[in-house]
């Protein structure tokens, strides 16, 4: 059923692009276990109470999460024809969470109208072409750095995940933000499972075992299973005591079926926000989801369409058009769903890394995070420790992209190396972009080649310095 040549095939292109069923399943399967973190973690991060008292409510968040992941997942896989994945974006839930929760008077409906409105003006941006023109207008050095920042930042998430790096706490004396292990010691089970996960994973796809990534990740889920039911290993944090020993967040279980609970979509207020903050401070607000939601999915988008070799040859993406609509989508309804905006995850990089080309890769990945939704086991059962190793590997493969960067020209030089330091530094690929087109356009000026800047270069860098001034300006106009 299953052939080259059939109508699926024709449709995502899949022997066309060098791929064929079994790696577009093992890749949608590998890209699944590398982001189901995020289906515990965004009820973590969203766990708070607005200013009212109200809570999202743990169960909630959790299924919704899986939901909305798994519908827009399939939309990308069946309408864009790419590997990607969308599921809640990290950075802007916790904007919403931690910046925008604490405006006095707001409610969840309140903040998450602001994502909703924000994914409605970037839609709007992509149906007029100006969210592809500005994509087209970016130097090929600058997506290259995109490429190799991006690499360098999973890299480090799935090294801090793990606990193989961890952020040191500011204290007297402290000098550096982030370390080996604990006081420079590597402790506890969870990172022998990641070690021997690393260690397994580089073999396989040294020896180009095919399968690599997705046996490496299950491989090392069995034996992190192992090791909790024997030895009762428990998380690093339960709510009131760290362990620096324990899991980094999902300690291996299995737990009882339950059904979904979806009450969260539909109770956003678009305008709520407006009515309580004013016309002004809204707006701010909105402005800077809209700028995280742009440029994040952008970035991501470039650095995983040339990992999996799907650019014509004049650097365009095909369908560039019916991803970014998707990813508007996915801010729109993750808003209007309660559980913030949904964008394309660079997590997708560990189906790329199994092979995965096409979006039928994430039609696989869509299902399984619908399936998720009831089996809530299979989720918790796959800690941080069992996926890092493939996003250190995939991290690899997308850094090794940076002797493409002619370096020798200051020009784009020092803009790509801002792009693609800053963008693990700040844990913020947003961030790395806004430091490599303000620079851009900034030397090209002082070298005198100020008309090799697009236009656009320069409206979006004047963009990225409001974003990055937004504090001053909040004070200037006196908006709390």
């Amino acid at each position: 059923m299953l052939k080259q040549g059939s109508a699926i095939d024709r449709y995502f292109k899949i022997s066309e692009r060098g791929s064929n069923y079994s790696r577009e399943i093992r890749g949608g399967f590998a890209t699944f276990f590398a982001m189901s973190y995020i289906v515990v973690l965004n009820p973590l991060i969203l766990s708070g109470a607005d200013s009212s008292g109200a809570s999202l409510g743990f169960a909630a968040v959790a299924a919704t999460t899986a939901f909305v992941a798994g519908i827009l997942t399939i939309l990308m896989g069946a309408w864009a024809k790419h590997p990607f994945a969308v599921a809640t974006g990290l950075g802007v839930n916790a904007f919403v969470a931690v910046t925008i929760a604490s405006h006095p008077g707001l409610t969840w409906p309140d903040m998450m109208g602001l994502v909703m409105l924000s994914g409605l003006t970037m839609l709007i941006l992509v149906l007029t072409g100006f969210r592809t023109a500005v994509f087209k207008a970016v130097p090929e050095a600058l997506k290259t750095a995109i490429v190799v920042g991006i690499g360098l930042f999973i890299a480090l998430i799935g090294l801090v995940n793990a606990g193989f790096v961890r952020r040191i706490p500011d204290a007297a004396g402290t000098t550096v933000p982030l370390g080996l292990g604990v006081d420079g010691k590597l402790l506890g089970w969870p990172t022998l499972v990641f070690v021997v996960g690393l260690v397994l994973t580089i073999a396989l796809v040294v020896r180009k075992v095919r399968g690599a990534i997705l046996i490496g990740i299950v491989v090392s889920t069995a034996l992190a299973a192992i090791l909790e039911f024997t030895l009762h290993i428990g998380p690093s944090f339960d709510g009131k005591t760290y362990n620096p020993r324990g899991w980094s967040l999902v300690a291996p279980k299995f737990t009882e079926w339950a059904a979904p609970d979806l009450s969260l979509i539909g109770k956003a207020n678009p305008l709520g926000a407006f009515q309580h903050l004013g016309i002004i401070a809204a707006t701010l607000l909105a402005f800077v989801i809209l700028l995280s939601i742009f440029f994040d999915a952008m970035g991501t988008m470039v650095g995983l369409a040339r990992e999996a070799g799907n650019i014509d040859k004049h650097g365009n993406i095909p369908n560039v058009d019916r991803v970014l609509q998707v990813d508007a989508l996915g801010a729109i309804i993750g808003g209007g769903s309660s559980v913030s905006s949904n964008q394309i995850f660079v997590e997708s990089g560990a189906g790329i890394g199994e092979g995965a080309r096409t979006g039928l890769a994430s039609i696989v990945t869509g299902l399984l995070f619908l399936v998720a939704m009831f089996f809530t086991p299979l989720i918790n059962l796959v800690p941080f420790e069992a996926v890092a190793p493939a996003l250190v590997v995939v991290g690899f493969m997308m850094v090794s992209q940076v002797g493409k960067i002619h370096w020798q020209d200051w020009g784009v030089g020092i803009p790509a190396f801002l792009t693609l330091s800053l963008m693990p530094f700040t844990y913020s690929i947003a961030n790395g972009l806004g430091a490599g087109f303000i620079s851009f356009a900034l030397i090209r000026t002082f070298q005198g080649r100020a008309r090799e800047v697009h236009p656009l270069m320069w409206a979006v860098a004047a963009a990225f310095l409001l974003f990055f001034g937004i504090g001053p300006v909040e004070e200037i106009l006196g908006v709390k």
